[in-house]
């Protein structure tokens, strides 16, 4: 298999993984950063209420979880040049400033030109850089890569487990390619069924006839 040089999973992995680690639940600093942003004097974070996500230009909608907090526009580089690698969604179970004793699930769609990627014929080519990526933040593959369907959409699948002590985080990454870019869904969550859940929650268009 080729390799190819991660693009935006670099920038992106080094900024979400700090968001999604939970804290240690023995932890006295943990509660007392609960007790300083739960204060009177903080107010609440935004927050997404039951808001579907749609994407016209790739044809797939992503029905974010209520009350989940969206730090796409946080999280973006320079939009002005479409061409070029983009993260399309970035939404947290909680914000990061606010600590707790679980895995922060989240959700992260992002969008890399296949040019940046030479000699990627197949989503599978992709995996190689994406595993190699994502161990090296001190994941484990949880399975070999297989092909997933939603709906009628192929696309392939990639599972990663991190152990955290107590709890364990679990992370998918489906990738599609489609209209020269590379889709890739990351989803991260406490437990299997909680991932299934969140995996759920995508969908795209129906071809046209």
């Amino acid at each position: 298999m080729a390799r190819f040089p991660p693009q935006i999973l670099v920038a992106l992995l080094l900024t979400l993984m700090p968001w999604v680690s939970a804290q240690n639940p023995g932890s006295s600093s943990s509660k007392n950063k609960k007790t300083e942003q739960h204060g009177t004097h903080t107010s609440p974070p935004p927050a997404i209420a039951d808001t579907d996500y749609r994407n016209p230009e790739f044809a797939f909608t992503y029905k974010t979880p209520y009350a989940w907090v969206d730090r796409t526009k946080q999280m973006q580089d320079d939009p002005a040049e479409p061409t070029k690698s983009k993260l399309l969604l970035a939404v947290f179970e909680r914000p990061p400033e606010v600590t707790g004793d679980t895995v922060n699930s989240a959700v992260v769609i992002t969008a890399e030109t296949a040019a940046s990627y030479p000699g990627l014929k197949s989503a599978a080519d992709y995996l190689g850089p994406l595993t190699e990526l994502t161990t090296s933040k001190g994941f484990k593959a949880a399975a070999d890569p297989y092909e997933f369907s939603v709906q009628t959409t192929p696309l392939v699948r990639a599972d990663f487990v991190k152990d955290l002590g107590k709890i364990t985080m679990h992370q998918s990454s489906l990738i599609l390619l489609r209209k020269g870019f590379v889709l890739s869904f990351t989803f991260i969550a406490g437990s299997e069924d909680e991932l299934d859940e969140l995996i759920e929650k995508l969908s795209f268009d129906r071809a046209r006839p």
